[in-house]
């Protein structure tokens, strides 16, 4: 548990924190005052660390503009969904040449409907394992017993013409657990349609990175980054943690 770690690093005295057996140490006085890229061994004692919370560590980055966002939270993506169901499943865009739509009406106090599109292959369903599909109308709960039996699932609203994405706010994609957002600054989502060329393919995939792509959207890599504060008796110098 890193956090423990973390604690039982501040109550010792000295700690190594790299472990570069042939340097000799380097006073944290001399690195602040080397040009980088060095490469150093040091003793230190660990004054603070941040996050304080293991899970605040985790972000978003985005490759393309070197930005970072804060996760978001599943409120959010539950009240873009609810607004999301103001619009209704426009028939005009259901059973296609590429993908098989099947709607229904809730039994909620206030009935919603939601349209299941199933993204076909060779003009025929695939199996749950392999098929990606996308859902409009749906809520959270919905989206998440979805996932757990399909491979990919898209939610959606429609247009006049087509079918589109959510805010990119909204994870653009859901699979099992794992929820994949787009860069908002980067991204220039295209029309659903664009899917139908891995449809294609000989043996679809749906991989996040390839739906991306076809889709016009950066996708954001999660990545773990934490801040550490090191003292010696020369100085104090911040170390940085970013891996994905």
């Amino acid at each position: 548990d890193l956090e423990l770690d973390l604690e039982r690093c501040q109550q010792l005295s000295v700690t190594v924190l790299t472990d570069h057996q042939d340097l000799s140490n380097t006073e944290l006085k001399t690195i602040t005052n080397s040009t980088a890229p060095q490469q150093y061994r040091v003793r230190a004692k660990l004054r603070t660390y941040k996050p304080q919370k293991l899970h605040q560590s985790v972000k978003l980055h985005c490759s393309k503009c070197n930005s970072l966002q804060e996760v978001p939270y599943g409120d959010d993506f539950g009240f873009i969904l609810h607004d999301s169901a103001n619009t209704a499943p426009n028939p005009e865009l259901h059973n296609t040449s590429w993908y098989e739509s099947v709607t229904w009406t809730t039994q909620d106090q206030k009935p919603r409907e939601i349209a299941i599109h199933f993204v076909k292959h060779d003009e025929m369903l695939q199996d749950p394992e392999n098929t990606l599909l996308m859902i409009e109308g749906g809520t959270l709960k919905e989206i998440w017993k979805l996932t757990k039996r399909f491979k990919c699932v898209i939610p959606v609203r429609s247009t006049e013409d087509d079918l589109e994405l959510l805010d990119l706010s909204a994870p653009f994609l859901l699979q099992g657990n794992v929820k994949y957002y787009g860069c908002k600054q980067c991204s220039t989502p295209k029309p659903i349609k664009s899917l139908s060329s891995i449809a294609a393919e000989q043996h679809p995939s749906w991989e996040p990175t390839e739906i991306a792509q076809v889709l016009g959207i950066e996708l954001l890599q999660y990545v773990f980054i934490m801040k550490f504060t090191l003292v010696d008796e020369t100085g104090a110098l911040n170390a940085y943690l970013f891996d994905y």
